[in-house]
């Protein structure tokens, strides 16, 4: 048997089948940007592990950070995150004194969520490390480049809203 013989489908690196019925995984934009976002989401873990987070947490606290004490429904819509796994990541940052939830006064089933001042120091404390890594994810691009980028992935996030 020779070496041909003994290498199975798939195992030749840009080796192309049939069954993938013309679709080019290394050109198909769900696969790209999955893969880049889970590159980054997999490093910057590490960053927010050592602050006692988890990634969805982080999440939690910049959405607060940018944009003030939020609904919950707000900050799911703002993070992806499914309300009933935000209430749990929610919890978990109010055991650690990083957020406190507010009921309205107008709306007494309303609940506000707002960053504690520990929650605005530690939230800082990694912004700028968080820009760091999306500096590197955008090294290899020009400011143009960068710009449109940002753009076209808004553009792609609001024509994904037709399927909800």
């Amino acid at each position: 048997m020779s070496d041909s013989d003994a290498t199975a489908p798939g195992d030749t690196i840009g080796e192309r089948h049939e069954s993938t019925g013309g679709l080019e995984l290394g050109e198909y934009v769900p696969y790209l940007l999955n893969r880049a976002g889970a590159k980054i989401a997999a490093a910057f873990t590490e960053v927010v592990r050592d602050y006692g987070l988890t990634l969805p947490m982080w999440r939690v606290m910049a959405v607060l950070r940018d944009d003030g004490p939020s609904r919950m429904r707000h900050i799911s819509e703002r993070t992806t995150i499914e309300v009933s796994t935000l209430s749990r990541v929610v919890d978990g940052l109010e055991k650690r004194s990083l957020v406190v939830r507010r009921r309205e006064t107008s709306d007494a089933r309303s609940v506000r969520v707002a960053l504690t001042q520990t929650g605005i120091d530690v939230t800082d404390r990694i912004i700028p490390i968080a820009k760091r890594y999306e500096s590197t994810a955008l090294s290899d691009l020009s400011d143009a480049e960068t710009e449109q980028l940002k753009s076209l992935l808004r553009r792609v996030y609001q024509s994904m809203a037709s399927l909800d």
